[in-house]
């Protein structure tokens, strides 16, 4: 088993978690689950028990909504894989629990601290992804193809999302694009702007 980042990437009910969890059953090898959720309301605590229920029951469970770097580095040396649901749940928590520090996001410091600390924290947790012998599958959530958010939260948290989205992929030697339950690998389709620029000089 080697190391390495692999990262699934799709909107909501695309199959993204599905694809991720039987990606890593078929590895066969130890594994733990690192849980951001937090059961905030009643919905979020029957979604949390449904996952919990389709999981293997030997994987290990972690749950940690805030200190997704440590859970990584500590879980990642004693398994061989970890699975990440979700990076953009992890950037959620991250974000409203700067509301309890700064007060509310009508605080004008609210977004360009808010996206400091988010942006700090997002980079520890690739830090440590590329850092642990196991390899690390980060499920996340495509956020920037709907409607634009009516209120700013919910823009910050947007324009956030998909930039933790880019920093997880750029470090990930898989990406899968998940929609409808069918994940296409989009990294070996990539395609850098000089390698377009030199198409579009023939």
């Amino acid at each position: 088993m080697g190391t390495g980042v692999v990262f699934v990437v799709g909107g909501a009910r695309s199959g993204k978690s599905t694809f991720a969890q039987e990606l890593v059953q078929q590895l066969d090898c130890r594994t733990a689950y690192i849980a951001t959720a937090q059961p905030r309301d009643g919905e979020m605590v029957q979604r949390i028990a449904k996952h919990q229920a389709e999981r293997p029951k030997h994987w290990v469970t972690v749950e940690e909504p805030l200190s997704l770097a440590e859970a990584i580095i500590s879980h990642g040396e004693r398994v061989d894989v970890l699975l990440v649901d979700c990076l953009t749940l992890f950037v959620s928590n991250v974000l409203t629990a700067g509301m309890d520090m700064l007060g509310t996001e009508d605080n004008p410091e609210f977004a360009s601290e808010t996206e400091v600390r988010v942006r700090e924290a997002v980079g520890q947790v690739v830090d440590a992804a590329q850092r642990v012998p196991a390899v690390v599958v980060f499920v996340s959530n495509e956020v920037g193809q709907g409607l634009v958010p009516p209120y700013n939260l919910g823009r910050l948290y947007r324009d956030i999302a998909g930039w933790a989205n880019q920093a997880v992929a750029r470090v990930s030697d898989q990406v899968y694009w998940v929609q409808a339950g069918i994940a296409v690998e989009l990294k070996q389709h990539a395609v850098s702007p000089e390698a377009a620029a030199r198409v579009l000089g023939r």
